[in-house]
């Protein structure tokens, strides 16, 4: 099921990015297949269709599918890059730093100073984006636009950590000048980021779903999280 669905969707997923990306003057773009809510199958078919980088949002679920997948094909799950996408709490840090490859949801300093305090411990160097609220919405977490740049100095800074870039989500809305405003707003910070923080890679800007990628791509995303577009509704 989910190999005849990605057969229909992933070439026209390809080619929108490439589209958005073009509308921008160019750039990479990496798909990364969320399969929160979906079976090992959809993880299996995202490597058989020759996606490498998947999504999930909880520490439990990416690591029974990590050790499902390595029981059964060991080659797929050292070749794909895990993101850890969802929000990641505190006492599940140790837990969590050997699971993914990318933690996308670094939302405050106090879990980052977690995760430099276990990465310091195990001796691992960890590779994160640092989540920022740039539409002021209440719902949604991360560092507030106003603060962000001492902020993210001060993470940039923590030993262990590696600050590869920023996220964001937009609200959820049609409404283009809304999300075009969330999405220009976020690279401009990150843009700051990488004028004023010392050590501050500033290489990714990880933003865009299904309802909103391509716009996301078009004001300066190097990553977009797709689930539905990918796969369909999740199994309920």
């Amino acid at each position: 099921m989910y190999e005849q669905r990605l057969r229909e969707t992933l070439p026209d997923v390809r080619e929108r990015v490439a589209q958005a990306a073009a509308k921008r003057g160019g750039g990479g773009v990496e798909v990364i297949a969320v399969t929160k809510g979906h079976p090992l199958a959809a993880v299996a078919a995202a490597w058989a269709a020759g996606l490498r980088d998947v999504g999930e949002n909880r520490v439990a679920e990416l690591e029974a599918k990590r050790a499902e997948l390595a029981g059964r094909d060991p080659a797929a799950d050292r070749g794909l890059r895990w993101h850890l996408i969802g929000h990641l709490q505190r006492n599940k840090v140790k837990r969590a730093l050997r699971a993914f490859d990318l933690v996308h949801s670094v939302d405050s300093e106090r879990l980052a100073q977690e995760l430099s305090a276990e990465a310091e411990r195990a001796g691992l160097v960890v590779r994160a984006l640092a989540q920022v609220n740039v539409s002021g919405e209440a719902t949604k977490g991360g560092f507030e636009e106003t603060a962000g740049v001492a902020a993210l100095g001060r993470v940039a800074a923590l030993p262990g950590l590696r600050l590869e870039g920023l996220m964001t989500m937009a609200p959820f809305t049609a409404d283009e000048r809304v999300l075009r405003a969330t999405f220009s707003a976020a690279r401009r910070l990150l843009e700051r980021c990488v004028a004023e923080v010392p050590g501050f890679a500033g290489r990714e800007l990880s933003m865009g779903m299904t309802n909103d990628y391509e716009i996301a791509i078009e004001e300066g995303s190097t990553m977009v999280r797709l689930g539905t577009a990918l796969f369909g509704e999740r199994p309920r």
